[in-house]
C-alpha cells in the first residue's frame, strides 16, 4: 500500500527489452535500505525491484515489466531520461498523509488544459469514460501516483490544483496539455459504486 505522497523524483536510466522491458531508474535512495523484491510505485505503478547498486548520488535499481502493465499504463511511452514519481511502500506505524492507494492504476488520463489562477497550476484531465463514475468534487484521486483532492467534476472530465510545492517536487509541473497520466480512483468511491450496483440489484 501507498499514500500518494512522492518521496523523491527518480530518472529513466536505460531501457531494454521487447515485449518485457527492463527499466533502470536513479534515484535517491541507499540500495543498501531497499529489499530486494520490494515495491516502490513508479508514477503510480506498484512495481518489483530486480537489482540494485549504489551510486555516487544515491542508486539505480532495476525493474521488470510486463506487456499488460505497459500497455494499461503510461509506461509504455517511457523514453530514456524522463522524471518519475517515486514512492516507497507504507510501512506500519508512518504517518497517513494522503489516502490510501493501492499502485494499481485504473486507467490513463489525458491533460485537456493547463491554466494558472495565481500560483497555484490547474489542470483539467479526461479519464477513462468507465473510471467517471467513481471521480467526485472534493474526493481524492491519484495523478502519477500523487494523492490529489478533485476541486471539480463533470461528465467528462476534473480538475486538479498544484501548489508551487507539488509542481516542483513531483513531475506534474512539467505537464502540459496532451501528455496522458497514471489514475487510481479512490478506493472508497469503487467499494461504494460497487454496494450501489448490488443494491439496485
Amino acid at each position: 500500500m501507498f499514500t500518494g505522497i512522492v518521496t523523491a523524483k527518480g530518472r529513466v536510466r536505460a531501457i531494454t527489452g521487447d515485449d518485457v522491458k527492463r527499466f533502470e531508474i536513479e534515484a535517491p535512495y541507499d540500495a543498501d535500505k531497499i529489499d530486494m523484491g520490494a515495491s516502490i510505485a513508479h508514477a503510480g505503478a506498484c512495481l518489483t525491484v530486480v537489482e540494485k547498486e549504489n551510486t555516487s548520488t544515491g542508486c539505480w535499481y532495476a525493474l521488470e515489466v510486463s506487456p499488460e502493465t505497459l500497455r494499461l499504463t503510461t509506461l509504455g511511452g517511457w523514453r530514456e531520461g524522463d522524471e518519475v514519481n517515486l514512492e516507497r511502500a507504507l510501512a506500519i506505524g508512518q504517518e497517513l498523509g494522503g489516502h490510501l492507494v493501492t499502485g494499481h492504476v485504473d486507467g490513463i488520463g489525458e491533460v485537456v488544459e493547463r491554466r494558472m489562477e495565481g500560483e497555484w497550476i490547474v489542470f483539467s484531465i479526461k479519464p477513462p469514460m468507465e473510471l467517471n463514475k467513481f471521480i467526485a468534487k472534493k474526493g481524492s484521486i491519484t495523478v502519477d501516483g500523487v494523492s490529489l483532492t478533485v476541486n471539480e467534476a463533470s461528465r467528462e472530465s476534473f480538475e486538479i490544483m498544484i501548489i508551487p510545492h507539488t509542481a516542483e517536487v513531483t513531475s506534474l509541473g512539467r505537464l502540459q496539455a496532451g501528455d496522458r497520466v497514471n489514475l487510481e480512483v479512490d478506493l472508497m468511491a469503487r467499494y461504494a459504486a460497487r454496494l450501489n450496483e448490488f443494491s439496485e440489484g
